[in-house]
């Protein structure tokens, strides 16, 4: 096989899997009447769809939460005075405020469960604060069940209206479905009269607000909340935020308030036990100086308390920091170039020391981060490694000179304080007595003033708690509501009326298993088509004349014309019509075109050779006392069975005769070839009305006889299943010369036969129309 013959195989096998995008197109463009209406009907069902909904707002509100972490904490002076003020985080306040506590508070106090409506056109109007003439007060709640009916509400005066048509008093306590319930009037919108009351559970109440309500940051770096929340009532949806800052606020300070009150307890608690203890060293005092009739301690007896207790509060300070600088120098010594936790470095206030601890801290930081990246011989690690040596080697040679430097302060005060001791011992023992008693009641004295203090700054504290939050933008509502869109539903409806036709006819053209277009045919089959006849009504059989120009018409005299190309450089003189079933229409188009050959004078002839269900004679209203059976079994001549055909010149028919039991024998049997002889060399054409093929094997017994064969399909009639069939008959030539001829073609099909035939011509001039053969 050569490259040409190859590209046009190819050429050939993508043509055939090209779609024909026209015809799928028109396929429902003829339909367009239907896609008209429903997306008519689809925009009125939307308009009204968007009468029956309530539209829905979205209620907005911002609050900046007071993080010291992010630099927006309380100025030093609250900070001074507010000492249980924490650092807020972020994504807990969010959870707070979305919780289910807040939000039932919020439901409860704004009396969210009833809900008060008013019938309004098409749709259900919520009425909520000044625009409901009554309020609902529940007594006692009860589980009235997911089928409880609304209370119907019908105000007749200021004092009485009717529940459920029983009339009832305002302010009365009444029993309902909803459990006892108090309703009073409230003298707002006073044109309502009539309106409904449901009572829903708090709890389903609570949790559908949290699913409405969303809280989220305006940025990473942002500690303001943008709270938002969808409403049909605008000025609810601002009641609820509102109302849930009011109460996330006031959770707050009651907390801080809380542990205020709590701190100021257990000062009072300590003050008392202080205070005792006080009390009872004083009346030591006074008692021992009674007693010893002591009435002032001498002027050197206060110096020596008062080196004494100095000398006592730097000796402690030293051991503080001995002991803060041996725990840096364990911290120093045990670490292995690993990052951990600094110990305290209380009272050490050598900065020297104190930038050698921090850079060692940097640097074991840094290896820390850098051994993720690179491996221990790496020259950063060696280079990293090499700096933490040095500074521990500078940190150890600080410390221990520290060490030193604190071993020999500690000695010298506590020489100095043997000294001190060894003096006081020189004093008379009942001044060395009133010293020691005089210590102890300083220390109380201390602790008494201690706590005083501290006293104090908590009840400032608790009188200056403010919350941790500032509302930056109060609930507002936009002022068009975000739901339902109109543009957006009458879109969908819009679409949605496309798309019902559009599926009607996908879902009709695919359980369709009738032939429906020519390239069904040519999908099927290679065999040619040689023509297609329009659908048209007729009353006649015969509706080709020489005296009316139709556009069936044209089209038989198109498919006569299309004869010389049936079996090009070869004579046609025996054609035979057959086709897949009953009913496809191949008498018809047979008689018509037997009928436009004899227009062209030539001498024509017709077998009704259907001989199970001839149609031929009836159609024409013609004897079928003698025919084709009686020839075939020798008991009429030729010249007995010729008649002309009524109304036409040059054309004849040979009706069935008796119809046989035995067609098919007979056939094979009788006279068939010497008919066939005789009849050539009289008439110019003849034309054979075979049964179908796809019924019995008359057709084919038939084919020796012809010289070419014309299968005949209907448009909407023929199934595809026999498509398989004319493929088998054609590519096994079991019929010679075989082409198809589609019948019954209409306009929804894809085809307009309304010009392009007649140039004017009438289809139906007389208003005729033909019964037989032309529909099923």
């Amino acid at each position: 096989m050569n490259n040409t013959d190859l590209n046009k195989i190819l050429f050939k096998q993508q043509e055939e899997e090209t779609i024909d995008l026209a015809e799928i197109l028109y396929k429902y463009l003829v339909h367009w009447k239907w896609f008209v209406i429903s997306f008519v009907l689809a925009l009125g069902a939307g308009f009204l769809y968007l009468k029956t909904q309530a539209p829905i707002y979205s209620i907005n509100s911002s609050v900046l939460i007071k993080d010291d972490k992010k630099g927006l904490g309380q100025d030093d002076m609250l900070k001074q005075l507010n000492i249980f003020s924490g650092t807020k985080v972020v994504d807990n306040e969010i959870d707070i405020l979305k919780s289910y506590t807040l939000m039932e508070q919020v439901v409860t106090d704004l009396n969210l469960p009833v809900h008060y409506y008013k019938s309004e056109q098409l749709k259900n109007i919520e009425l909520y604060g000044v625009s409901s003439p009554v309020k609902v007060t529940v007594v006692k709640p009860s589980d009235p069940g997911e089928d409880a009916e609304p209370l119907e509400l019908k105000i007749i005066n200021d004092k009485t209206f009717l529940l459920n048509g029983n009339e009832v008093a305002f302010d009365k306590e009444v029993s309902s479905a909803y459990g006892t319930i108090l309703i009073s009037l409230t003298g707002n919108a006073p044109d309502v009269k009539e309106l409904f009351v449901t009572i829903r559970p708090v709890s389903a109440v609570t949790e559908n607000y949290m699913e409405l309500l969303t809280v989220e940051a305006s940025s990473k770096m942002s500690t303001v909340l943008n709270m938002s929340l969808e409403s049909a009532v605008p000025q609810k949806g601002i009641d609820i935020l509102n109302k849930l800052v009011d109460v996330y606020n006031q959770a707050g300070l009651e907390d801080k308030n809380r542990v205020a009150a709590n701190t100021l307890t257990f000062i009072e608690n300590r003050l008392k036990l202080v205070s005792e203890d006080l009390t009872e060293v004083e009346k030591n005092v006074e008692a021992y100086k009674a007693s010893e009739g002591i009435t002032d301690i001498s002027t050197e007896s206060k110096l020596f308390l008062e080196s004494v207790q100095q000398n006592d509060l730097q000796l402690n300070q030293i051991k503080i920091q001995e002991s803060v600088l041996n725990s840096v120098y364990d911290y120093v010594l045990r670490k292995n170039n690993t990052a951990g936790t600094v110990p305290a470095t209380l009272g050490i206030n050598d900065p020297t020391l104190l930038a050698l601890i921090n850079q060692l801290v940097e640097l074991e930081a840094k290896r820390e981060q850098t051994v993720k990246l690179v491996k221990e011989d790496n020259p950063l690690m060696l280079a990293i490694d090499e700096q933490i040596r040095n500074v521990k080697i500078n940190l150890s040679e600080n410390i221990q000179t520290f060490q030193k430097s604190l071993a020999i302060t500690r000695q010298k005060l506590e020489g100095q304080n043997a000294r001190i001791e060894s003096t006081i011992k020189t004093i008379p023992g009942k001044e060395r007595k009133l010293v020691d008693i005089t210590r102890q009641q300083a220390i109380k004295n201390n602790l008494y003033t201690f706590l005083l203090q501290k006293r104090e700054e908590t009840a400032l504290s608790y009188a200056s708690a403010v919350s941790d939050s500032r509302i930056i933008d109060r609930a507002r509502s936009k002022n068009k509501p975000v739901s339902p869109s109109k543009t957006k539903i009458l879109l969908l409806f819009g679409l949605v009326g496309l798309a019902v036709p559009f599926g009607i006819i996908f879902i009709k053209d695919l359980l369709n298993n009738k032939i429906s277009s020519r390239q069904e045919i040519e999908k099927a089959t290679k065999a040619p088509i040689l023509a297609e006849i329009s659908y048209s009504e007729h009353e006649e059989a015969l509706v080709i004349t020489s005296k009316e120009q139709t556009i069936i018409g044209e089209q038989i005299r198109a498919l006569r014309t299309n004869l010389a190309f049936a079996s090009p450089g070869q004579a046609l003189q025996t054609i035979l019509f057959t086709s897949s079933m009953t009913g496809e229409g191949k008498t018809f188009i047979s008689l018509n075109l037997g009928a436009s050959l004899a227009m062209i004078d030539k001498k024509t002839i017709i077998l009704e050779m259907d001989m199970r269900k001839p149609k031929l004679h009836a159609s024409l209203n013609i004897q079928n006392n003698l025919g084709i059976s009686n020839y075939l079994t020798g008991q009429a001549s030729l010249d007995e069975i010729i008649q002309p055909v009524p109304g036409q010149e040059n054309y004849y028919i040979i009706t069935c005769g008796t119809i046989p039991p035995n067609p098919a024998e007979l056939l094979t049997k009788g006279r068939l070839d010497e008919l066939f002889q005789s009849l050539r060399a009289t008439f110019d054409y003849i034309i054979v009305d075979a049964p179908p093929v796809g019924v019995v094997t008359d057709a084919q017994i038939l084919e020796q006889q012809a010289d070419t064969t014309i299968y005949i399909l209907r448009h909407n009639y023929t199934l595809k299943s026999h498509l398989p069939l004319v493929d088998s008959l054609y590519k096994e030539s079991k019929f010679k010369n075989m082409n198809l001829v589609l019948n019954s073609v209409s306009e929804r099909a894809g085809y307009n036969y309304g010009y392009g035939y007649g140039y004017g011509y009438t289809e139906n001039p007389k208003g005729k129309k033909r019964k037989a053969f032309a529909r099923a």
